[in-house]
């Protein structure tokens, strides 16, 4: 199986001068935690999670009118469309995130893959290794604080 058999297709997507409050409400009225973010060809330049608005904006006090693309994640893991499922599991555990977007042969963002998307493509198996590999805290992690 491959990734463009389980990813949500075409995710909300913002610009790097969308503010972060317009983010935010992409990430609720999409029932979503993470929005690429994408330059004027569609082209992948980041992204900006529930936890980046949470550990950058308002745990520093700055503005909701914050722009992404001060706050954003740019150094992002992707995966393909014709990736392995197996493998794209495998990015997941090894970088510890939850959500990964897809790119196509542009480098557009064409979708996202979920833990909820590798539960629902239903091996059991995968998903609790997924969940317990992205969970287990790094070093780094653990004496850096929260971001």
């Amino acid at each position: 199986m491959h990734v463009k058999d389980i990813m949500t297709k075409d995710p909300a997507c913002c610009d790097k001068d969308a503010s972060v409050q317009d983010a935010a409400k992409l990430m609720v009225g999409n029932d979503c935690g993470e929005i690429p973010v994408v330059d004027d060809q569609g082209g992948l330049v980041g992204v900006v999670t529930d936890r980046d608005i949470c550990c950058r904006v308002v745990a520093e006090g700055k503005s909701p009118d914050t722009p992404v693309g001060d706050i954003m994640t740019r150094s992002v893991v992707t995966v393909t469309l014709d990736t392995e499922v197996d493998a794209c599991c495998s990015t997941m555990e090894s970088n510890q995130v939850r959500r990964v977007p897809v790119i196509d042969d542009e480098g557009n963002c064409c979708g996202m893959v979920s833990q909820a998307d590798i539960a629902r493509s239903g091996a059991d198996a995968k998903t609790a290794e997924l969940v317990e590999e992205i969970s287990k805290r790094s070093q780094e992690k653990a004496s850096s604080g929260c971001c």
